[in-house]
Order: structure tokens, then C-alpha cells, then sequence
């Protein structure tokens, strides 16, 4: 982007032989960076063109060249040197890259591309032509799809907010976890009515106008955040008035009416309200320049011949991948399917669930699952998910891995109850059906844990240093009954299996 710019702009002998050499050698390591980790790019690209949340990703890379093109006259002016510094931040970017990896964390990974080719412009065009693009090159961080983190807390935001403006219209209402009920129906704020993707893309538009719009931080400040703001409250204005429409008429108008309102129609509207409200305080002016060339052309060290500092910036970019290749240890073999245990007081039950569940572990190398029942009618659900080794697509902890499938229509509700070394959580189905499920993870012959980033730094650590990468999920679950509450099952299990850890080391053939 930043190359093709400069090439198609940069024409007239004096300016442009001072660029061609050095855009070259920056061409090369980006077309290398791009062809070693393809396999991440097509994924990243892949996530622009069938994720709705990460759709406004496709036009970043355009609007990083019209950034640049913005500040070609100046950059004319201007001349490229290759610098050794420079490559510590392609080095931070292999670097990034080998831990997303080895922990299995994509993110990481799709990040670490944007940083080496960072690197690469920093290291063979220089500290002085960087600064000048620091606004182009930090906007490419927007190419990387995150932010999916915020769907779950901004349910739950989403869903109080409802019930705070469904109270102020006299509507009587119910919350459990994500799931409203009003004397109309049951409502559930799902992942798409969380308001994340509206979030995500406005934080993107956000730093855009930021940047273009305002020279004053304090105003950048101020912008950002009522942008934001306004885009959580009016996401729950939203969920609140699907839920009244509902409410004053009948089930299928608010699905209507909720479909149109959250298209583009509404999202172009809390767009330009936010542009109406902040057009007033804007301070920079058409035509300001974006950096003066003079200021940026003081001395430094560590210049470099262009080849060499490219040479260095591949040599970097390859160390990663033959890194986790020679490093990765060899999987130990499993036992087999893990044996589901005897526990005194309970019995082995065939009796159904009043909803079929089945946590989901795609890639596990095996999965049992067990329902006991013991004298006093309380039921529970056990299931053992196994893995050799884990690696992309088959992982222990990762999007949609867990309890709750979504494909058997089970959806994370809230949070739950658990001991330290456990997740807890609460699933909902149709009917409602309510589950509270313990999740215990163990990678090697590390401790138990319930955490997500202590899976995928264990994991991380036995691939790097070719350690014991086997690893187990065990998960125990109840159904939420009548007289029988769903955590005291639970609990009572757990109390009479004994040491989780024991059965993690016999699942995984550890002595």
C-alpha cells in the first residue's frame, strides 16, 4: 500500500531515484512476509470477507493508501535510509508471530503480520519517512480482526440497559444473565445484538476522523469517547425497542422491525449524529500539513546499506517459523479413550436430559461423556475431551471450543460458580433449558486450571521448549431443575469424584 503509493505518486527523477532502491528492497520483504505466513493472511482475509463484525476491515487498506497519497507532497521532500534499529521491530513482529503459534492464538499471529511489515518500513526507508507515516502505519493495526472479546461483557451491558429503559416504560420485565422475559416473550441478547461489531467499526471510523478532523488531543479524546458512548446507549435503545415493539404488538413485527433497524440505516444515522455533534469542534482545517518535512530530518544513528538491512529483515522474518519447527517436541501418545470413573453415591444413568449437550472440542483425539445419578435424584452430566498435542483447529481452549455449542443451539448466558482451579458458567437452550457447567483444563503435567490465557500460555511454553504438550478438558454439568438447583449438583459431584487432578492424569496416560 504504502509502496504503490509512493511509486505511482512519486514520479520525477531526483525525488523518485532516491526512493526506487529503497521501496524495492521494502517490496521484497513484504512479499516474503506474505508468502511465509500466506496461510495466515488468506485467514485473516477470510475473516474480513465472512465475519459481519470485521466487514469494514475490507476498506482499511484503501484508506491507508489515500492516507499516504495525502502526504506524498511532503514525503517528496524527502529522502529514504535504511536503519538497523529498525529491525528490532520486525524482530518484535517474528517474535509475536512465534507465540501466537505456539499458544494457538490467532490474533497474535494476524497481528504479528502488520508489525514485521511495520518493521519493514521502519528498517529500509527510516526513522524520518516512518515518523512521517506514523498515522498510516498505526492505522494498519485496524486490518487485524480483534475486539471479539468485548461480545460477552457487552451482552450483558446491552441487556441492563433494556431493562433500564423497559422499566422507565412501565414494561414488567425479568433478567437472567443475557435472557429477558416480559409478559410478551423471552428475549435473548445475542452475540449479534450485543452491539460489538457497530463498537469495533466505530472505535476504526473513530481514530480515522481523530486524525483527519482534530489536531487537538484533548478534542481527539473527547471524540472517541462520546463516539463510543453513544454507540453502546443507542445499541441498547435498539435491543429496548425490538423488545417493546414486541411487547405492544407481537413477536414476528419485532423480529421485522429489529432486522431493518439494525442495518446500515441505523449505523449511518448514529454515524452522522456523532459527525453533526462533533463538526463544530473540528480544529484542523483542509489543506494544514500533515508533518513538516524540515523537523523530521534531524540526525540519527545506525544507517545501513539498504541490502544489508534487508537481508537482516528476512533473515528475522524466517528465524520464526524454523524456530517452532526444530523446537516443537514430538507428541506423546495417549492411552486410549479415557475410562469414565466409579464415584461412591453415584450410579451410571441412561436417563436423557430434557436437552441433548455435548460440550464441543473440535479436533480432540477423544471425547466420553457419562450422565450419573445418585440417591437423592440429583443428575449429572461428565465429559472427557483428550488431546495428543494441540495445533490450529484443534485447540483446548479457542472460539466456539467449550460448553456451549452453538450448533446444538446452547448459548453462554453469564457467569457461574466454581472453585478457584475451574471455570464456571451458565448455558441456556431453547426452552428455556439451563445448565451451570464446570470446566477444569490441564496442558501436561501443569496444575488445573480454569483459565483461558493460563491454557494458552501452558500451551505456548510446551511448544516452544518442547515439553509434554497432551492435554485434557474435563467439564461436569447439571440442569438447572425444580427443587433441585443445578450448583449443589454439581458440587455434590465434585465433592464425592475427589481429586480432578487425578482424573486429568489418568485420561492423559501421565504417571
Amino acid at each position: 500500500m504504502i509502496a504503490r503509493a509512493l511509486f505511482l505518486h512519486g514520479s520525477g527523477g531526483a525525488a523518485l531515484s532516491g526512493w526506487r532502491g529503497h521501496l524495492a528492497a521494502m517490496g521484497l520483504v513484504w512479499l516474503a512476509i506474505v508468502a511465509l505466513f500466506h496461510k495466515d493472511a488468506i485467514g485473516m482475509a477470510s475473516i474480513w470477507w465472512t465475519s459481519s463484525t470485521f466487514e469494514h476491515c475490507l476498506f482499511i487498506p484503501f484508506l491507508i493508501a489515500w492516507l499516504v497519497q495525502q502526504r506524498l507532497p511532503d514525503l517528496r521532500r524527502m529522502q529514504p535510509a535504511a536503519w538497523w534499529p529498525g529491525l528490532l521491530w520486525v524482530a518484535a513482529g517474528a517474535f509475536a508471530w512465534l507465540l501466537g503459534a505456539a499458544a494457538g492464538v490467532a490474533l497474535f499471529r494476524h497481528a504479528a503480520l502488520i508489525i514485521m511489515m511495520q518493521g519493514a518500513v521502519l528498517a529500509l526507508l527510516g526513522p524520518a519517512v516512518s515518523r512521517a507515516l506514523l498515522f498510516p502505519l498505526f492505522y494498519a493495526f485496524f486490518m487485524v480482526p480483534f475486539g471479539e472479546e468485548i461480545v460477552a461483557p457487552l451482552q450483558i451491558v446491552t441487556a441492563r440497559l433494556c431493562m433500564m429503559f423497559l422499566g422507565l416504560s412501565g414494561v414488567p420485565a425479568h433478567m437472567d444473565g443475557i435472557f429477558i422475559t416480559t409478559p410478551t416473550g423471552y428475549f435473548e441478547v445475542a452475540e449479534a445484538c450485543s452491539g460489538a461489531k457497530f463498537v469495533i467499526a466505530m472505535t476504526a471510523y473513530g481514530a480515522l476522523v481523530c486524525n483527519v478532523c482534530f489536531a487537538s488531543w484533548t478534542r481527539r479524546i473527547l471524540f472517541m469517547t462520546g463516539a463510543l458512548t453513544l454507540s453502546v446507549l443507542a445499541n441498547g435503545v435498539r435491543a429496548y425497542a425490538t423488545i417493546l415493539v414486541a411487547h405492544l404488538t407481537n413477536i414476528d413485527a419485532a423480529v421485522g422491525f429489529d432486522h431493518v433497524l439494525y442495518g446500515w440505516i441505523f449505523f449511518a444515522i448514529v454515524m452522522a449524529a456523532v459527525m453533526a455533534a462533533a463538526w463544530p469542534f473540528f480544529d484542523r482545517r483542509p489543506g494544514d500539513p500533515w508533518f513538516d518535512p524540515e523537523r523530521l530530518k534531524g540526525p540519527a544513528s545506525g544507517f545501513a546499506p539498504p541490502a544489508a538491512a534487508m537481508l537482516g529483515a528476512l533473515a528475522l522474518v524466517c528465524a520464526a517459523p524454523a524456530w517452532l519447527a526444530v523446537s516443537a517436541a514430538a507428541s506423546e501418545p495417549l492411552p486410549g479413550a479415557p475410562a469414565v470413573p466409579v464415584v461412591k453415591g453415584w450410579t451410571l444413568t441412561s436417563e436423557a436430559p430434557r436437552y441433548p449437550w455435548r460440550p464441543r472440542f473440535d479436533g480432540a483425539d477423544h471425547l466420553v461423556t457419562a450422565r450419573y445419578r445418585n440417591h437423592e435424584g440429583q443428575a449429572v452430566d461428565l465429559a472427557i475431551a483428550s488431546f495428543a498435542r494441540q495445533e490450529e483447529g484443534r485447540e483446548l481452549v479457542g472460539f466456539a471450543q467449550g460448553a456451549a455449542d452453538a450448533e446444538q443451539h446452547w448459548t453462554w448466558s453469564s457467569p457461574a460458580r466454581a472453585p478457584g482451579s475451574a471455570r464456571g458458567e451458565q448455558i441456556t437452550a431453547p426452552g428455556p433449558v439451563v445448565r451451570h457447567v464446570v470446566s477444569f483444563y490441564r496442558v501436561g503435567q501443569g496444575p488445573l486450571t480454569g483459565s483461558a490465557p493460563r491454557v494458552k500460555i501452558a500451551t505456548m511454553k510446551a511448544r516452544l521448549l518442547g515439553q509434554d504438550q497432551r492435554a485434557a478438558a474435563i467439564l461436569v454439568s447439571a440442569e438447572e431443575r425444580q427443587g433441585m438447583p443445578a450448583d449443589a449438583a454439581v458440587a455434590a459431584f465434585l465433592a464425592d469424584l475427589g481429586d480432578v487432578k487425578d482424573l486429568a492424569d489418568r485420561s492423559l496416560g501421565i504417571r
